[in-house]
């Protein structure tokens, strides 16, 4: 691509029989490469800084203990039954208690 606007300047010059220098001036845009090049850097930065902040608390959280409850007392009256279950005594689920 560089070789070939190159080229294209020479014949250029070539054509108009110009003798001066055919250096153009450089076009200024909107934003330099260097600032793209910082500005991905910094983005890049603040990733990886925000991966390992985010590591770092998962698993000081999961390290951590979690309360275990006790078993609820086997009140009687939790489990009274009027009427039989058409599969029998127990419930569906229930294991049978002898």
């Amino acid at each position: 691509m560089a070789m070939a606007t190159i080229r294209s300047n020479l014949l250029r010059a070539a054509f108009r029989g110009a003798s001066q220098n055919s250096a153009q001036p450089k076009r200024g845009f909107a934003s330099s490469a260097h600032d793209d090049v910082r500005e991905t850097a910094k983005w890049e930065k603040i990733t990886y800084a925000g991966i390992i902040a985010c590591t770092t608390l998962a698993f000081y959280n999961l390290s951590k203990g979690h309360p275990h409850h006790e078993e609820p007392p086997a009140y009687p009256y939790l489990h009274i039954r009027n009427k039989e279950f058409p599969w029998g005594p127990d419930g569906l689920f229930e294991t049978k208690e002898h």
